[in-house]
């Protein structure tokens, strides 16, 4: 990548966009700037002071083919091909070219965000009066050239004619750059006041015409994912730049698919088309049109990396330098068969008890979900492929893997998980599979929903047949919703806080189970003995009954019915790691209970921050945790 630093006129760059030579990349978000910004934007020029640099591509590029668009507010008489495309300062040079040119009409809106059509005026004797006036002098009117008052009953002020603007003193500022026009209103106006007139031209007129912007222009040779980088360095807007944008640019494009069909295809529209899709599913609303593109590109990337016979085949990839090289070809090959495949991860969810984004331990594990679904196809429902798949989905969050970077997790198990489901000889066993550790002492620190293994847990739970304490019904996708179920404390807050139970052993998630909102107000502050009475009684069944319900909660009703929270705690933990055993289908590692750790450290406070703060827990604190144990703790 090279660039030059040139600086133009902004006379210069005003007759390049009316003209089509700089136009915007059709990746750009549309025109923002309100009244206010442009106002100030104006003095800035007629003060003589740098509004800062804007950065041009050459479109003489063979790699880089983004589609067009005129600035907002140029009309092109014809299909003009730009010389340039404007990355950086589109605000700004829209806002002057609306202003600075034909009617000078700018399409805005005001402080509370009303949309309004202004022009914009400079008073003649306040902008002599100094440069601190400048500001003062710079007036915004409406469409018609007048302010209007008392709700528009009374005009204020009256600039809708050149005549009334002359009597008045005020200078349209879209005739600043038509020198014609220009200087025919200055000889009129210098009949009204001819010492006025003179000074204005030389000391406003004039200088403004010299007035200059430094460019930076990247050449010819710039690489897309270079054009990605620095838009998203550069861009004073502070709206950062995705992929997704700039394909979006790069598919409308596609001279071939322009061919076949007549029109652009729109890659916004297309993914409206997939968000439709998702609709049904709460559990997909929040997969980006990024991640669906990440998805896209591992397949694309995949099949690359088996089909090519060079040495050193194409690598598979997730990354945004890889995804802006998709062709509309591969992105259109794997598009219908990843919308259907996330569907099928919805129900692949729905059948591990995880029916939403609320209770979904990670966003970003959707993503090589469904890829290995294209890769698997029909066999993924199979029993012995699926019961390896949900293994490999399971060490991935009761291991805490798929925090923080991922592509690197992306690719190793977009590339073992499908033959190793499919038991193919020779199939390794998946990183994933072999990292994933669950320690017994991370149990202690898990205590909101920020980790993904407590959600994980949660789920369990309801996938151990957990059914309701007070209504004969399973806490499936239905009821789930219906009968507003979260997780809440088995021994209440206020009875642990009146009998001296920590905050590491309250607020764990071995003292959390799934009941519905009425279950829960049944509890409230009360002692286990005494709720649980309350419960028989209201639900209007037996004790053996209850004590059947806390058998699928994987708590031991003789001791919660004893309040012996000790006991209770440590015999629930046991059975939470016997559901996470069974769930990896690995052992967990005993420290609490084999005395190599110290219950109450500071490391279950550690831990918990750093599961907050999506941040590692520092393994130079002291304590008697083993050093593979300390993986699964900092959830890495």
């Amino acid at each position: 990548m090279g660039f030059q630093t040139p600086q133009y006129t902004l006379d210069d760059y005003l007759a390049r966009t009316v003209s089509g030579a700089i136009q915007l990349p059709d990746f750009q978000r549309g025109y923002k700037w309100d009244d206010e910004r442009i106002r100030q934007l104006l003095v800035t020029i007629l003060r003589g002071h740098p509004m800062g640099v804007v950065m041009l591509l050459d479109t003489n590029n063979d790699e880089v083919r983004f589609k067009p668009r005129p600035v907002e507010g140029v009309r092109l008489d014809a299909d003009i091909s730009p010389t340039h495309l404007l990355l950086d300062g589109q605000q700004r040079l829209t806002s002057l070219t609306q202003a600075l040119t034909n009617d000078g009409v700018v399409e805005t809106k005001d402080s509370r965000g009303k949309l309004m059509s202004l022009r914009y005026f400079v008073n003649i004797s306040k902008a002599l009066d100094g440069e601190g006036s400048m500001d003062e002098a710079v007036i915004s009117v409406g469409e018609d050239g007048r302010i209007w008052t008392n709700f528009k009953r009374d005009v204020e002020l009256d600039l809708s004619t050149p005549d009334l603007q002359r009597e008045q003193g005020y200078f349209p500022l879209n005739l600043l750059f038509q020198p014609v026009e220009s200087q025919g209103w200055i000889l009129k106006y210098a009949m009204i006041d001819q010492k006025l007139a003179g000074r204005f031209h030389a000391e406003v007129l004039t200088p403004a015409a010299r007035y200059s912007i430094p460019a930076i222009e990247l050449d010819r040779n710039t690489s897309k994912s270079a054009v990605a980088t620095v838009f998203e360095k550069v861009n004073t807007g502070g709206l950062e730049l995705n992929v997704f944008e700039l394909l979006t640019a790069t598919f409308a494009g596609d001279a071939d698919y322009y061919a076949e069909h007549g029109t652009d295809f729109r890659l916004n529209d297309d993914w409206r088309e997939t968000r439709a899709v998702f609709e049904s599913q709460p559990v997909l609303q929040e997969v980006s049109s990024t991640d669906f593109l990440r998805a896209v590109t591992l397949l694309a990337t995949r099949r690359k990396h088996l089909t090519d016979i060079r040495t050193r085949p194409t690598a598979v990839s997730a990354r945004n330098e890889d995804a802006l090289r998709l062709s509309l070809s591969e992105y259109l090959q794997w598009r219908d068969p990843l919308r259907e495949a996330f569907l099928w991860a919805a129900g692949f969810l729905a059948d591990r008890h995880i029916f939403d984004t609320r209770f979904l331990p990670y966003g970003t594990h959707l993503i090589p979900l469904a890829v290995i679904k294209v890769i698997v196809g029909a066999d993924a429902d199979l029993r012995g492929p699926r019961s390896r798949i949900v293994q490999w989905f399971w060490c991935g969050i009761l291991g805490e893997l798929y925090g923080g970077t991922t592509d690197t997790r992306f690719v190793r198990d977009v590339m073992l998980v499908p033959d190793w489901a499919r038991a193919v000889d020779g199939a390794r066993v998946p990183t994933t599979v072999q990292d994933a550790q669950f320690v017994e002492s991370r149990l202690h620190s898990l205590r909101t929903r920020n980790a993904a293994a407590y959600k994980g847990i949660y789920a369990l739970l309801l996938e151990n047949q957990a059914r309701d304490w007070m209504e004969d019904k399973r806490l499936d996708l239905v009821q789930h919703r219906e009968l507003a179920v979260d997780i809440h404390h088995i021994f209440p807050k206020k009875w642990c806080a009146d009998h001296n139970i920590d905050d590491e052993h309250r607020e764990s998630i071995v003292n959390k189970t799934a009941i519905s909102a009425k279950t829960n107000r049944s509890i409230g502050a009360r002692a286990p003995s005494h709720y649980l009475d309350l419960i028989e009684r209201n639900a209007q069944i037996t004790t053996d009954q209850v004590d059947e319900v806390l058998d699928s909660h994987c708590i031991n009703h003789s001791l919660l019915r004893n309040d012996s929270f000790d006991g209770f705690f440590s015999d629930r933990r046991e059975k939470l790691l016997g559901l996470v055993e069974s769930a990896m289908q690995k052992p967990a590692q005993r420290d609490v209970s084999q005395g190599y750790f110290v219950e109450g450290s500071s490391q279950f406070e550690e831990a918990e921050v750093a599961e907050s703060a999506d941040e590692s827990v520092d393994d130079s604190i002291p304590g008697a945790v083993p050093d593979a144990a300390l993986v699964s703790v900092n959830g890495h």
